[in-house]
């Protein structure tokens, strides 16, 4: 970039904002700063985006006052305009640093900003009130973003669902959720996916399959993680015949996705199988598994321990576990040595 600089190739801030986003993502946020300085002795101007990734560099380098430094030398320069993301980026500066009081005044002046053309704004300040448990502040930019023109998308209801699911309002949530169903045009499962995750991580697994049913009723087509959801909601209550039928469908969906259900499913299903001696289902399981590379030790030593109790034969399950290069302990070798393999 350099070299592109000293042979006057770039007048923009583009190629800088691109280095400084690439530190950000690398954990290199010290050499923002070194970016924003070159940007200065070569008389390239600062847009809002150069502005809003130093200061959050400079907040997370150098604490919240370096952070408020970079935000009065946007508001002393006359080429950019302070906006709702300059606002919200400060704000977000503010909420990690715990400074919460700090953080609503700051939310509240982005709220002027915001346009009457473009729904964005409201929701990047619905989820940065929500971080700060503010339910007021989350109903009355979601009341607000109804005013601007154009169709609210399906991202917009799963952003303020995911809110209000996150400050534990399910009642909120379900009438927000109703109103979704009687405007959409098409079902999209990831919307009632937010609200069916809710229902099975506050244990209401009743609820959870009566929307899952709606769902279907309504056209609904169940993604991978739908099923990781019914599943583990199924596990925790002991359903495991469900269980093992949505995780069934689940990895039906591997091929065309980079779903990977969670090692504490697949251990709990392995466990399912070895408890009521099901040694079929358990070597189906397991082989399936293996297949897209998820089988793990434990997996493995409750298939010879099953093995072992019908005198069945193993070596083959010894070559699944040397292919996923799976170390044997003291209790794996003794249930081969037993099984005379």
């Amino acid at each position: 970039m350099v070299k592109l600089n000293e042979l006057g190739l770039i007048v923009n801030p583009h190629a800088f904002n691109e280095m400084m986003k690439l530190y950000m993502a690398t954990s290199q946020g010290k050499k923002v700063s070194l970016v924003i300085q070159q940007m200065k002795w070569n008389n390239i101007p600062r847009n809002v985006l150069s502005y809003n990734l130093w200061m959050v560099a400079c907040g997370e380098v150098s604490g919240v006052s370096s952070a408020e430094m970079v935000y009065k030398e946007i508001v002393n320069d006359k080429t950019v305009q302070v906006g709702w993301s300059t606002l919200s980026t400060l704000a977000n500066v503010y909420i990690k640093a715990g400074l919460f009081d700090k953080a609503i005044l700051v939310l509240k002046n982005a709220e002027k900003k915001l346009s009457t053309r473009n729904r964005l704004g409201y929701f990047f300040l619905i989820t940065l009130y929500a971080s700060l448990n503010n339910k007021e502040g989350v109903m009355r930019l979601w009341e607000g973003s109804k005013a601007v023109g154009g169709r609210i998308t399906c991202a917009n209801y799963m952003c303020v669902l995911s809110c209000m699911v996150k400050l534990g309002d399910l009642v909120e949530a379900e009438r927000i959720f109703v109103e979704w169903e009687y405007s959409c045009q098409s079902y999209d499962i990831r919307v009632s996916n937010v609200l069916l995750g809710a229902y099975v991580r506050s244990g209401m697994i009743d609820k959870a399959e009566s929307l899952h049913l709606r769902t279907l009723e309504r056209g609904g087509r169940p993604n991978y993680k739908t099923w990781e959801i019914l599943t583990e909601g199924w596990v925790k209550s002991q359903n495991m015949e469900k269980a093992i039928k949505a995780v069934k469908k689940g990895f039906a969906m591997l091929k065309h996705c980079d779903w990977r259900p969670s090692h504490d499913i697949l251990i709990a299903m392995v466990e399912h199988f070895e408890e009521h001696g099901n040694l079929e289902d358990a070597n189906w399981f397991i082989r399936l598994i293996h297949r897209f590379g998820l089988a793990s030790l434990p997996s493995y030593k409750s298939l010879l321990r099953m093995h072992l109790c019908a005198r069945r034969p193993a070596s083959d399950i010894l070559k699944m576990m040397e292919k996923d290069k799976i170390e044997m302990d003291d209790e794996t070798s003794a249930l081969v040595q037993a099984l005379n393999v």
